[in-house]
This record gives C-alpha cells, structure tokens and sequence, in this order.
C-alpha cells in the first residue's frame, strides 16, 4: 500500500507459456496455498530493445497488476490496460495508474501479453496442430486476462459488471479486435482507443504464414518441436515482425468489415488520436539517427509513395510551409490513410455510428505540441506525436515534469476516461461539455486551450485525400 492506493502486483492469471505450452493458448495458473509476494512486478515478457525495458528473454511473463484506492465502499468500476509497442515491446508494470485511480475512483488492471514471435507467430504446423488459425496467442492472454478480471474483481472491490479496456497504440489495436471477437462478449462494456484506428485490417493468413515461413528460415527450422527448442533471443532477432491474424475464432472477420457486418460487441466508445502521430516515426528514422530529411528527400519519398498522384500531394503539402522537410512528411502521414491516421480515425467513427445499430462514439484529438517527447531531437520539433498523450492519463512515463496547464489538462483528461469508466459517458461537473461523435465538428480538442469540439477533417485534409487517386 502506497499513499492513497492499494496494489497488487505479479498476479499470475495464467500459467508460464513455456516449454511445450510455447505457442499454446493459455492454460489455468497453478494454484497457490502460502500468501503470495505481491508487493513487486514480476518477469516482462520477452523482447528486443526499444522504448519499453531494454532486452529481455523471459517466458515467464503471464502476469498482472491490480491497483485499488485505498478505501473501497461500493463495487467500482474495472478499467483494464493493454500496452503499446508495435506487439514487439513494453510492459504491463511499466504504467503507473495512480491519477486514474484516485482522481477517478476506479480499479486499474494492467495486463500482459506474449509479444512478438511468442505472441504472433503463425505457421500452417501451428494452425493444424490447435485446429484454430495460428498467430493470436498474445490476444488470447488478453482475453485470459479479461476472464480473471471477471472472476476475480469483486475480490478487489470493483464491479464485474462494469468493465473498461482501454489502450494506446497496438493496445488500441488490441481494443480493436476485443470489439470484434465473439470470444471477447461479455467480458467487457465500455472501451477507449488511443492512437490506432479500427478502420485499418489487421494482418491475413498469407502474410503472417510468409512472416512464420521467414523466421523458421533464419533459425534453420523446418517442424514445431525445433521452434519449441529454439533459444528466445534467435526468435526474436529473427523474427520479421507480426500483427494479430484474421480468420480463426479470436478474429473471424477484419475488424472493418466485422463493424460493417454488425458482427461486433456493441459498447460506448472514446476513441481518438494525436495531432502529430507520425512526427514520432520520422524522427526515430531520421533526425534521430542525425540524418533529417532534405528536401530533395521529401519529394522522392512522396514520389515513391504516390506514383502518378505525387504532384497532387506535392502541391497539397509543399515543403516550403513546414519547419523542416521531416515535419512535412510526418505531417502527410499523418493524414494519409493508415492506422494512425487522422482521417481514418474519422472514418472509424463513422462505421460504429451508422445507423440502425450504432454505438455512441466520444471522439478525441490531443493538441498539445508542448507536451513532453519520449525523445527529444535538437532541431526537431516533435509537437503532439504519437504516445505524448500517455503521460497526461499515467503518472509520468517519460520527459520532464507537466507545467501547470499541462497538469490541469491531465486533470481533465484523467476526469473524462474515468467519468466514461463509471458510466458510459465522460461528461461529469465540472469538465467542459463532450458531445457524442455524429459529424466531424463533433471531435473534443484536448489541447491547452479551452477544451471544446474541432474539425481535424479540414486541417487534415481529409476531402483531398478522399478523393486521391494512385
């Protein structure tokens, strides 16, 4: 117990997927007589350096941590976490939920999950030997997870009944495929994205078989039993990279076209994304290795992208109006269509709010271009990119700490994802009127300004790109 907040910590809520269990779905955690050490995380799952905990080979990693207020005098709302990172990297244990949990008086669970070729590894062995399409083994801990968190929240004093998962990145990609698996309802009722659109297909038998065909290679595997035994770090130095797999019963359909089927879990939703997604991506591949994008660079790359249709994007986005070409071409990635896309943000809205069977959709851009960078570059101004927003709903994860009106913007944000926990909706006393998604005017600016509704589909581009025409 820390300070106003209760937490358990390194629940195992399934057994270690090691061994034989490697690429198994989730069996039962052992159970236990002694009283259990839950003062401190236990093992991160395995992974190659980047922004999460550095390298690390552990399997054993099937864990999750339970924060409570202090006091509890009433079943309260469940919110439960899926981390970021590309399903290659990050940590449960690395978000820190002390704002939310006692600003908003909810319960936060955050949950592991198999990353990379441990969680995403699809081969045709694999898909015969389960009976089931292969390659979705982090989404069934998710899953595993959700159903400890049904079993086991009244324990902690929340409410079963009232679940939010929430997550950022390939947590929110996570969110995605939670609404459109029929293994997923009834395990949770309310959900909340952060930076991944539910517009964008998740990755085909064909490609994750070509990724799984790509790996057995460089580990000179040719059956099941040479993968089991081969050691974690040659997996992942190997591994191509991988996202959950449609087709089988964790994803029967794309999660687009399972929307467009009403063949999906009808519950509220906030859902949003940053202004400057992909300043993030330029940066680590450019200005950060000390090598910024030229402007003879940014034409050619547009080329290569848009073929015929370049002049056109040429014209929409010269590199004369931005600060430097790497800011130019962030700025059209992060409006041309893809998962982190402004515009394809919209058009998701648009799918869960179309009639007869919508849902309602509180939808959200952050705007504030002075937040903390994961990583500052000289020279470059990183602005609202993609993940900045973490630090406003967890205690600091990265950077300085908040300014006053940066704080007070947290303070808002935190009142709203926790408001939206209790009840579906995350208007509350006291915090600026949010309206619920029914055109593109209907998008809350979460900036320094007055919180109040913005149209990201003009600054964005969106009608241009539309309309565009490879």
């Amino acid at each position: 117990m820390t300070g106003d907040v209760r937490s358990f910590q390194g629940i195992p809520f399934a057994a270690p997927p090691t061994g034989d269990l490697r690429w198994r779905p989730p069996q039962p955690a052992a159970r236990w007589r002694e009283p259990l050490d839950a003062t401190k995380p236990r093992g991160i799952c395995a992974q190659l350096p980047s922004f999460g905990p550095g390298e690390l080979q552990n399997e054993d990693c099937l864990y999750l941590n339970v924060t409570t207020p202090k006091r509890t005098h009433r079943p309260l709302p469940v919110m439960v976490w899926f981390h970021g990172g590309a399903f290659t990297s990050g940590a449960a244990s690395m978000y820190d939920p002390v704002k939310l949990v006692t600003q908003g008086d909810v319960i936060v669970v955050t949950v592991a999950y198999r990353l990379g070729p441990l969680g995403f590894l699809a081969t045709p062995d694999l898909t015969a030997e389960a009976g089931n399409q292969s390659g979705n083994y982090g989404l069934q801990d998710q899953l595993a997870g959700l159903r400890w968190v049904r079993r086991n929240a009244a324990a902690f004093g929340g409410n079963p009944g009232n679940v939010t998962i929430f997550g950022e990145s390939a947590g929110a990609a996570s969110v995605c495929d939670m609404i459109v698996s029929p293994l997923a309802r009834g395990l949770f009722h309310k959900a909340i994205g952060q930076s991944f659109s539910c517009d964008a297909n998740t990755s085909t038998p064909e490609a994750a078989y070509a990724a799984g065909a790509e790996l057995s290679g460089k580990v000179g595997c040719t059956d099941l039993a040479c993968l089991r035994a081969t050691p974690v770090k040659e997996l992942l130095e190997a591994w191509p990279g991988g996202f959950p797999v449609v087709g089988g019963r964790e994803l029967p359909l794309q999660p687009p076209d399972a929307i467009r089927q009403d063949k999906y879990n009808h519950v509220p939703l906030v859902w949003g994304s940053n202004l400057d997604e992909m300043r993030l991506f330029v940066g680590l591949q450019y200005d950060g290795a000390g090598n910024p994008v030229t402007a003879q660079q940014y034409e050619q790359i547009t080329r290569e992208t848009f073929g015929p249709a370049a002049d056109e994007v040429l014209a929409r986005y010269p590199v004369g109006d931005y600060a430097s070409p790497s800011v130019a071409l962030a700025t059209w990635q992060t409006d041309a269509p893809g998962p982190l896309s402004t515009c394809s943000h919209l058009n998701s809205y648009k799918l869960f709010t179309v009639k007869p069977f919508p849902v309602p959709v509180y939808a959200y851009q952050f705007t504030d271009r002075t937040a903390p960078p994961i990583v500052d570059w000289p020279g470059f101004d990183e602005g609202a990119a993609h993940a900045f927003e973490l630090n406003y709903i967890w205690n600091p994860l990265f950077g300085p700490p908040l300014s006053e009106r940066q704080e007070a913007l947290s303070k808002a944000m935190v009142g709203y994802w926790t408001s939206f926990a209790h009840t579906g909706n995350p208007n509350d006393r006291g915090l600026p009127e949010w309206k619920s998604y029914k055109s593109d005017d209907d998008v809350q600016d979460l900036g320094l300004g007055t919180l109040r509704p913005t149209n990201p589909a003009v600054g964005s581009n969106c009608a241009f790109w539309a309309g565009l025409r490879r």
